[in-house]
């Protein structure tokens, strides 16, 4: 399965298993963009994210704690 930008639950419950250490209340969203692309499964153009879809990912990943 690859993931795309819309894939928002998805993504954060990688990246709840990728780093289970961090906050996601108090992440950078350029440090979130990062480790989005840094998944094995994300396949999705770098350029298709914005600050609404980094939103989204944050609070799945809120709402997976």
């Amino acid at each position: 399965m690859s993931l795309k930008w819309t894939d928002s639950l998805d993504i954060a419950i990688e990246l709840l298993e990728q780093y289970p250490e961090k906050d996601p209340e108090t992440i950078r969203f350029t440090d979130l963009h990062e480790w989005v692309l840094a998944l094995d499964a994300f396949d999705d153009d770098p350029n298709h994210c914005n600050e609404r879809v980094l939103e989204a990912i944050q609070a799945c990943w809120i709402s997976e704690l």
